[in-house]
């Protein structure tokens, strides 16, 4: 490479090079901790939507309609919905964590008798797939709290 010829000395020049270096890997690996975060969420995020989009549709299948309004969805949900105590990544992979592990229980009450009381073995066998995804999920969640 050419010698650049702007006014500071080689020694600074290779000084400033050095710390340049160090600020650009600091700067890197941030960079790469954030995007691997952030593709995860995004991830969560896209098969959440897919989840939602797939229930939808199972309800329309079987010929009713799909409540559409939040006001309904916080009425019949049973996660907690409360508050998340502190704007930290620890605190939001908790609270996912929490809601994972309590859709886990709740789809694991209901595949036997979905099956066996309702007789819809095919819409069992869709939640238990369900409930695996979200015990997997939650699975990769808890090294995030470690």
């Amino acid at each position: 490479m050419k010698k650049a010829n702007i006014g500071i000395t080689d020694t600074n020049r290779q000084a400033i090079a050095d710390q340049l270096s160090k600020i650009l890997a600091d700067e890197f690996v941030l960079y790469s901790n954030f995007h691997a975060v952030h593709v995860y969420l995004e991830k969560l995020y896209n098969q959440q939507q897919e989840i939602v989009d797939t229930i939808a549709e199972r309800i329309r299948a079987i010929g009713h309609y799909v409540p559409a309004q939040l006001s309904k969805y916080l009425e019949l949900t049973h996660l907690s919905g409360k508050a998340i105590d502190k704007n930290d990544s620890r605190s939001l992979f908790a609270e996912l964590l929490e809601d994972h592990e309590s859709i886990i229980i709740f789809l694991r009450e209901n595949i036997n008798p979905i099956a066996d009381k309702l007789k819809a073995e095919g819409i069992s066998d869709y939640i238990t797939g369900l409930m695996e995804y979200h015990l997997k999920t939650a699975w990769m969640l808890r090294p995030h709290l470690s």
